[in-house]
């Protein structure tokens, strides 16, 4: 029975120092973004958004589908917008164009418990598929493409 307790005691140990390892390495790309006051106030690339790219991945079921959960009253020809978030009508001016970088980055650095997905973010997470390991939902360029759809509703 000793033994057991032990052996249990040792996975244990070594449970949380694998986790501890893995959540150290693996969010590499928040580690180098700066939050300041909020936000991240920097362009994740540099280059301005395009409104046009921003709403195909807004209505993209397999990137950012924010219809899944936010209605957008000009994608009304859109099926299926959602209920569970707010309306993103006029969000820009609820939010900064930085405050709204972080919400796409990582919402849970923001909305403590929230459900929204984290776009930008590699790491953290537990039981990832092996083809999405080390991978955004979006890239640096389509957060910002949907910064700049969001900036014109």
């Amino acid at each position: 029975m000793r033994e057991v307790f032990r052996l249990a005691k040792s996975l244990v140990v070594a449970g949380l120092c694998a986790g501890a390892a893995f959540s150290a390495h693996a969010d590499d790309k928040m580690a180098s973004l700066k939050i300041v006051d909020g936000g991240i106030p920097a362009s994740l690339t540099g280059v301005a958004g395009d409104v046009d790219k921003g709403r195909k991945a807004v209505v993209n079921r397999k990137q950012g589908n924010c219809l899944a959960c936010h209605a957008v009253s000009s994608l009304d020809n859109q099926p299926f917008h959602g209920e569970v978030g707010p309306s993103l009508d006029g969000v820009s001016e609820r939010y900064s164009d930085a405050q709204l970088r972080l919400i796409l980055v990582d919402s849970k650095k923001v909305f403590e418990g929230s459900i929204m997905p984290s776009f930008y973010r590699t790491g953290g997470y537990q039981r990832v598929a092996k083809k999405f390991d080390g991978k955004t939902i979006l890239s640096a360029q389509q957060v910002e493409d949907v910064i700049a759809f969001l900036k014109a509703q």
